[in-house]
């Protein structure tokens, strides 16, 4: 391990952009599968990881919802979560934002309790276990109706003071921010904060309207901003924050190479980018490896992987007390490794 990798590991980080679906490693999905007694279309773990050759977001989506199938019970969901806490707390995350998709499994006829009652109680104990915080964010598949999606936010009701935020995910082209214009005004009004996935394979143009029409707190992805000097000025001079996930930018085919990154171009415009791993069973990695990835392919240094650590957290949904607690704790790293 080199001291970049070490200096890595040990800095204080949130992770905000993180799929707890897309966390489901290959191996704790054939033990969930005969527990559960479901049957799956890979007869080993190497068949389902090399069945992770996409070429678009689509081929992604039809393996994850796959495998998402496997999870019938609370303890299903919080097993997947407590992998996720326990892999996380070695590469630095002291918190995680978990977006979690109800529909995914609610039209499977699981109960919206057994999925959340699970990931709140995997949550618990990440935070007794690693002293590690969390919070959700309730995400509404794009692909589905506004319709289906309020029925979601209704079905959500006795939990959202366990919810941080609402987002959209799912196949982006074709279903633009504005489908869901009216369920994410209701969100607002009780209180939840707002994401949406948005130039990742979208235009420019979805930006606009997550921030114009929806009035978004953070967008996620946002890569082709670039793509629109003006947007890229409005989102720098603005400070929104993007969640950007390299390596699944890299498997999802949006760069062709790591080496094309556009991380530190994010950077040198002003834009407050993070680092995250989406969906990081199926791309290949952890938040680490995503840090670290950059870093060597774009030679990021020290002083800006401390500024992408730091914009995790003032990008983060946590109390203004907390955020300054986690920017001392990164300081203080930073001055112990001098």
């Amino acid at each position: 391990m080199t001291d970049l990798d070490t200096f890595i590991a040990g800095l204080p980080k949130a992770e905000l952009h993180l799929h707890i679906e897309g966390s489901l490693e290959p191996e704790l999905m054939f033990e969930l599968a005969r527990r559960n007694s479901v049957e799956i279309p890979y007869a080993s773990v190497e068949e389902v990881r090399a069945a992770y050759a996409f070429t678009r977001l689509q081929d992604f989506l039809d393996i994850y919802y796959a495998g998402a199938n496997v999870l019938r019970t609370r303890r299903d969901f919080h097993d997947m979560a407590m992998a996720y806490f326990d892999r996380a707390a070695e590469d630095g995350v002291v918190h995680a934002e978990l977006m979690f998709d109800p529909q995914t499994h609610t039209d499977r006829g699981i109960p919206f309790a057994e999925v959340i009652e699970g990931l709140l109680s995997a949550m618990e104990e990440a935070r007794a276990k690693h002293g590690m915080t969390s919070c959700l964010i309730l995400s509404f598949l794009r692909h589905l109706s506004e319709e289906a999606a309020f029925d979601t936010l209704a079905a959500a009701e006795p939990w959202l003071d366990r919810i941080a935020a609402v987002g959209l995910d799912s196949s982006e082209v074709g279903h633009p921010p504005i489908k869901f214009a009216q369920v994410f005004a209701a969100a607002r009004e009780k209180g939840l904060k707002l994401t949406a996935h948005a130039g990742e394979e979208g235009p420019p143009e979805y930006v606009y309207q997550a921030l114009d029409l929806i009035d978004v707190d953070r967008i996620d992805h946002g890569n082709r901003a670039l793509e629109d000097p003006a947007l890229t000025k409005r989102l720098a001079d603005s400070g929104m924050t993007l969640t950007v996930c390299p390596l699944s930018n890299l498997k999802l085919c949006v760069i062709d190479d790591i080496v094309q990154h556009p991380i530190d171009a994010m950077l040198k415009a002003g834009l407050k980018a993070t680092l995250n791993s989406d969906d990081p069973a199926y791309f290949g990695g952890y938040i680490a490896d995503n840090y670290r990835a950059v870093a060597q392919a774009r030679g990021l240094g020290r002083e800006d992987l401390v500024t992408l650590a730091r914009n995790s957290f003032t990008g983060s949904f946590l109390p203004e007390e907390d955020i300054a607690r986690h920017l001392a704790a990164i300081d203080a790293f930073v001055a112990e490794v001098a």
